[in-house]
């Protein structure tokens, strides 16, 4: 199987479904089968993996209400674990393998990264913010852009290089030396779901942090308007 190409599998009303797309529709079906039969069998397991996920975001941001980022975060690192342990199936690609995926989910965070940090800081303020001053909008703009690739690329090829180091291995040496290399390949895995979901934690966190100068400017704005009431006679 090539790993590298993405073939186009079958159409749904003349739309082109590659393998990646099926991919990623098994993933998710995985993970809600997953969910499913943990919350029936074995619900205290399911919380402690819930209480995890939140430790891992909890570590990475400095913000004082954690549940609006949950959803979001929780869901990414969820689905990229998925992602990256699918392909330990002989007859499954992870859905991450395909630069495609991995640019969508780039995508995804820096655009939240935006989206938070104006619900936080108001739409102007934010803007204000990102192009202080004007002259670095440029910067600021290739900034988010290198951001957007990085965050693509470093998950991208961690991937790919492993699934193609365990698929290389076991076509030469078919017994017991690949089982160290998939062992290598699960904690790789995990390791990547991790890395993500912390630096998406982190640019959400930067992106809403309020510094320490408009915190003074917003503890002062009371103290200023009860000193300038004039006493009542």
């Amino acid at each position: 199987m090539n790993m590298v190409e993405h073939p186009i599998l079958f159409y749904v009303f003349g739309i082109p479904v590659h393998d990646t797309v099926l991919y990623t529709w098994i993933t998710m079906g995985i993970i809600l089968l997953t969910a499913l039969l943990l919350k029936a069998f074995k619900p205290d397991f399911l919380e402690l993996a819930l209480e995890a996920v939140i430790s891992v975001v909890d570590d990475a941001m400095d913000v004082d209400d954690l549940h609006q980022y949950i959803p979001l975060l929780g869901s990414l690192m969820i689905f990229v674990l998925f992602s990256n342990l699918i392909s330990l199936f002989p007859v499954l690609k992870a859905p991450t393998a395909d630069l495609n995926t991995t640019i969508a989910l780039s995508l995804i965070v820096v655009l939240s990264v935006h989206f938070f940090g104006m619900a936080k800081k108001g739409i102007w303020t934010y803007l204000k913010e990102f192009a202080s001053p004007v002259i670095l909008l440029p910067i600021e703009i290739i900034g988010q852009l290198s951001r957007t690739l990085s965050l693509s690329m470093r998950l991208f090829g961690n991937i790919l290089s492993s699934d193609m180091i365990v698929a290389i291995v076991f076509s030469i040496i078919p017994f017991l030396v690949p089982i160290a290399f998939t062992a290598l390949s699960i904690f790789s895995s995990v390791l990547q779901a991790y890395v993500i979901t912390t630096l998406a934690a982190l640019f959400i966190s930067s992106a809403v942090e309020i510094n320490e100068e408009d915190k003074s400017v917003r503890a002062a704005k009371p103290l200023r308007k009860k000193r300038g009431q004039r006493p009542k006679a």
